[in-house]
C-alpha cells in the first residue's frame, strides 16, 4: 500500500490512499473517525452493480449507515439537474454537516459528486473511491468539481477538497479497452509536462501497462499521482503552474464538446496535446523529431491522433467558452521539452486552425 498526503489552503490535508483491495478502508474510515455516521454513496450504473455491495459491507462494519444515489453511465449525466437531485435526497435523508458522502466511479460521478456536497450545508466530509484510471490519475485528486451544461464542459464548478482518495487497483482490471486507455491518456500527460524519466518509463513499460501488470499499474497510478500533488499544492486554484495540468484540454475539451458521446475524454485529451505539441513545433520550441515521436508514442496505447467530421470553426468557437480563458487571454499549454511545459497567452486562432487540420483526419493521414 503507498500513501501520499496532500496538503490544503484549508489546512485541512488529505490522503491518497493506493492499494489493491478495498480491504484498508475500515481502517482509514476509523482514522477519520467517520463510525457511526450516514453516507450517501453516488454512483453510476456500470460501476454500481459491480463495487456497491463491497462498500456498503465495508461501511457496515464501521457503524455507518449507507444510502446510494446511481446516476446512468456516462458524461451526459454529469449535470446541473443531477446535483439538484443529490441535494435533494441528501435533504430528504436529513443529512447533518458530520456525515459523508461517498463518490464511486470515475471522473464524471467524483465530479457530479464533489459539485453537490461543495453546496450542501456549506459541504460535507467527501470520500472519493475512483474506479477508473482517468479518475485515479487525475480528476479525483485536487478538489475541482463540476457539471457540465448545454454541452460546454465544467462550465459550473467548484473547488472543494476530499477528506481521502482511496484508490483499489485492482479495480482497473474491471475496465473495458476503450475505457483503460482512455484514463492512459492523463498518465501520459503528466509525464510530458513533467518528468521526462517517468515518460520514459512509460514508453518501456508498454506491455506490461496493456497487460495491466499490478506492480505496472501501481506505478503508474503513484507517479501520475504524485505529479499532480506536486502541482496542486503549490497552487491549489490554478491561479498560476496548476495550469499546466490542463496540456491538451484547451482544444481537447472544445472537440469533446463537439463530439460529445462519440469520443471519451482521453480520446480527446490525445487529439489535443497533438494539436498542442504542433503548435509547440511550429513556434519552433520542440524540434520535429519530438513532436513526431510524441505524436506516434500514443498510438500503440490505443489512443487517436487523427479524428474525422470536424468543423474546425466551430471547435475554435467552442474554445472562447473554456474556463482557462481570463481577462488577459486564453491560457494555452506548450512544450519547451518532453517533460517541461510552459503557459502562453500568444496562439492565435490560426495557429489552432493549422493545428486542428494537423490532427483533421483525411485519407492522405492513412
Amino acid at each position: 500500500m503507498e500513501r501520499l498526503t496532500v496538503k490544503t489552503p484549508t489546512k485541512r490535508d488529505y490522503d491518497i490512499v493506493i492499494d489493491v483491495s478495498f480491504d484498508a478502508l475500515n481502517d482509514e474510515l476509523k482514522r477519520l473517525e467517520y463510525c457511526g455516521r450516514k453516507a450517501l454513496i453516488v454512483t453510476d450504473s456500470i460501476v454500481g452493480p459491480i463495487y456497491l455491495d463491497t462498500i456498503k459491507d465495508k461501511l457496515s462494519q464501521c457503524d455507518i449507515t449507507s444510502f446510494d444515489f446511481t446516476i446512468t453511465a456516462g458524461e451526459s449525466s454529469k449535470t446541473k439537474d443531477n446535483s439538484d437531485a443529490i441535494l435533494e435526497r441528501l435533504t430528504e435523508l436529513e443529512f447533518k454537516r458530520s456525515d459523508i458522502c461517498v463518490a464511486l466511479g470515475g471522473g464524471v460521478v467524483g465530479d457530479l459528486a464533489g459539485y453537490a456536497v461543495s453546496q450542501y450545508r456549506r459541504g460535507l466530509p467527501f470520500i472519493q473511491i475512483p474506479t477508473t484510471l482517468l479518475a485515479m490519475c487525475d480528476s479525483s485528486v485536487g478538489g475541482k468539481n463540476g457539471v457540465d451544461y448545454n454541452r460546454i464542459k465544467n462550465v459550473y464548478g467548484t473547488f472543494y477538497f476530499p477528506t481521502l482518495v482511496y484508490m483499489n487497483t485492482s479495480t482497473l482490471t474491471t475496465l473495458d479497452e476503450r475505457q483503460f486507455y482512455n484514463g492512459f491518456a492523463e498518465a501520459m500527460k503528466s509525464a510530458i509536462i513533467k518528468d521526462e524519466h517517468y515518460y520514459e518509463w512509460l514508453i518501456d513499460s508498454m506491455y506490461e501497462i496493456c497487460d495491466r501488470d499490478p506492480e505496472a499499474l501501481t506505478e503508474l497510478v503513484y507517479r501520475s499521482v504524485n505529479i499532480k500533488r506536486l502541482v496542486v499544492e503549490k497552487d491549489p486554484y490554478e491561479d498560476g503552474d496548476r495550469a499546466l495540468l490542463n496540456f491538451g484540454h484547451t482544444l481537447g475539451h472544445a472537440i469533446e464538446s463537439y463530439k460529445m458521446g462519440e469520443l471519451v475524454h482521453g480520446e480527446c485529451v490525445a487529439l489535443g496535446m497533438v494539436a498542442a505539441a504542433h503548435i509547440s513545433y511550429k513556434k519552433e520550441m520542440i524540434s520535429l523529431e519530438e513532436y513526431l515521436e510524441l505524436r506516434d508514442m500514443l498510438v500503440p496505447f490505443n489512443l487517436p491522433i487523427t479524428v474525422e467530421n470536424i468543423d474546425i470553426d466551430e471547435i475554435i468557437r467552442r474554445v472562447s467558452f473554456d474556463k482557462k480563458q481570463d481577462q488577459t487571454g486564453l491560457k494555452f499549454i506548450l512544450l519547451k521539452k518532453i517533460g517541461k511545459a510552459v503557459i502562453d497567452r500568444s496562439v492565435t486562432v490560426d495557429e489552432m486552425r493549422e493545428a486542428l487540420k494537423e490532427i483533421e483526419y483525411t485519407e492522405s493521414n492513412d
